[in-house]
């Protein structure tokens, strides 16, 4: 057998090594952003802006490792989900923060 599969149009599927780069790369990144929370040896802020920063990357390791998004294959295709996906990606995230800081200032009262 191949590393590699191709079909409808030559698109590559990956190989084993993309795929266990992308578990290496995703394990790390998880444990990044848990020993941040479990050493508490930081600022709140710092800790949030690393767990951020490890899910952007997280998910851009598994669309290019994983779901294979490229600007190359099906015309365009693979770029508009990807434009989608960080759209999606920056509503959820800065409305979940929003969200988060307004419940914050609500919440204490001095």
């Amino acid at each position: 057998m191949s590393g590699s599969h191709s079909s409808h149009g030559e698109a590559s599927h990956g190989s084993v090594k993309s795929y266990v780069i992308g578990l290496v790369l995703s394990i790390v990144l998880t444990i990044v952003a848990f020993g941040m929370v479990m050493t508490g040896a930081f600022s709140t802020l710092t800790t949030v802006i690393v767990i951020v920063s490890a899910a952007v990357l997280q998910l851009l390791v598994q669309l290019i490792m994983f779901l294979h998004m490229n600007t190359k294959a099906d015309e365009g295709w693979n770029l508009m989900s990807f434009v989608f996906t960080v759209k999606i990606l920056v509503l959820v995230i800065g409305g979940s923060l929003w969200i988060m800081h307004n419940l914050h200032s609500n919440m204490m009262l001095d």
